[in-house]
């Protein structure tokens, strides 16, 4: 009898364990449905403040969930919300702070 009740409290946590992780995929894949990613290749980077005011210039972009950049590659990795920005937009807002860019052109 004893033997069953654990079992029986060892299924139920196991339940709730995948029921959450079903939650979590949901969440993930919504955010992965709104969202585009762009690599920005940045120019006039020449010093380690360069990359804080760029990725401070893309979050202030209504719409960017996320932004990366990178001193030593001289790019920005941007994720956004494709309805509320463009990849124009992200490119103005660097370009406004002295650094413009164009998309990254893998070689």
């Amino acid at each position: 009898m004893k033997n069953l009740k654990y079992l029986l409290i060892a299924l139920s946590l196991m339940a709730g364990f995948v029921s959450i992780q079903a939650g979590q995929a949901k969440t993930t894949e919504q955010t992965q449905n709104n969202s585009q990613s762009v690599i920005l290749d940045v120019q006039n980077m020449t010093c380690a403040m360069c990359p804080i005011t760029i990725r401070k210039a893309l979050q202030g972009v209504d719409g960017v969930q996320n932004a990366k950049v990178d001193f030593s590659s001289k790019t920005a990795n941007v994720t956004f919300d494709p309805k509320k920005t463009n990849i124009e937009t992200l490119i103005k807002a660097t370009t406004n702070v002295g650094y413009p860019a164009t998309i990254h052109a893998e070689k």
